[in-house]
C-alpha cells in the first residue's frame, strides 16, 4: 500500500512540471539548477553508502573500491571497467585484510 502511494506522489509531481508550465520553458537561473541535481543527488548517495554504516562513518574496503572507481574515471575508462575495477579493488582488500 505504501509503495503503491508514494508511486502515485511521485507520478503526480511528474505530471505537475508540464502541467503547471504549459509549454513553456523553464527561466534561465532555474534550469542551471535543475540540471545540477541529479549529480548532487547521485553523489551524496554513493558517499552515503560508501561511507556509511548505520549512525557511523566507516572506512573500509569500500572506500578503497570507491577511489579505484574515481581513478579509473578520471583515466576515462567505460563505465563497465570501472564497476569491474572498483569490485575487484574492494575484494581484494577484504580477501587480503587491508580493509
Amino acid at each position: 500500500m505504501i509503495v503503491a502511494a508514494v508511486g502515485l506522489g511521485t507520478m503526480t509531481i511528474k505530471a505537475a512540471g508540464p502541467v503547471l508550465l504549459a509549454g513553456r520553458a523553464l527561466p534561465a537561473p532555474v534550469q542551471s539548477v535543475v540540471a545540477l541535481l541529479a549529480p548532487a543527488l547521485l553523489a551524496a548517495l554513493v558517499a552515503t553508502a560508501a561511507l556509511g554504516s548505520g549512525q557511523q562513518l566507516v572506512l573500509d574496503a569500500r572506500v578503497l573500491g570507491l577511489a579505484a572507481a574515481a581513478l579509473a574515471l578520471a583515466l576515462r575508462a567505460p563505465v563497465l571497467v570501472v564497476v569491474v575495477v572498483a569490485a575487484a579493488t574492494a575484494a581484494i582488500a577484504r580477501f587480503s585484510g587491508i580493509a
